[in-house]
């Protein structure tokens, strides 16, 4: 189950952060969500702005979480490549998840999409298992982007109106 995240949340939404940056270290990906990165701060702000969204199994037990961020994201304004459409997005960002269930990024796809018929998603150069996620969810390689401290990221588009009836997110 999806649902957004609230405030009493936010220890579980840390401790779901910490096991993904653990993941990311035992998979060669030692630069991303680095000192701290997302912090308590960006946590309860993400909550505030109703943009965070939690995921839970029967039990109640929260394993993964995610942003998914309407409008313009000024780190996507300058490309080194091409967006392949210009039409309104969202962005999904801070995707991640404990490990306890499999089938979270296909989960949190299928949400975005079920809202939004244009997503976009960056993630860092060494991040491999989650840029085959989102190749293998339809998601296209549009070039790099910098984020806000002048770091590049490998910036991914999926549009309904660009899909094929191959590609998995529909």
């Amino acid at each position: 189950m999806i649902r957004q995240a609230e405030e009493r949340d936010v220890a579980d939404i840390l401790r779901i952060y910490e096991a993904a940056r653990a993941f990311m270290r035992r998979s060669g990906n030692l630069t991303q969500w680095t000192g701290g990165y997302p912090s308590e701060e960006i946590v309860h702000t993400d909550i505030a702005r109703g943009v965070s969204y939690v995921l839970e199994n029967e039990a109640g037990h929260l394993h993964a979480v995610f942003a998914l961020i309407p409008g313009d994201d000024p780190t996507y304004a300058h490309i080194e490549g091409a967006w392949q459409d210009t039409s309104p997005y969202a962005t999904i960002h801070r995707a991640g998840s404990d490990s306890t269930v499999r089938g979270t990024f296909r989960t949190i796809l299928d949400f975005a999409c079920s809202r939004h018929d244009h997503l976009r998603a960056d993630t860092h150069a060494d991040n491999k298992p989650m840029q085959n996620c989102l190749e293998k969810s339809g998601f296209t390689y549009c070039g790099i982007i910098y984020i806000a401290d002048g770091t590049p990221r490998r910036a991914y588009e999926w549009s309904a109106a660009h899909s094929t009836a191959d590609d998995p997110v529909k």
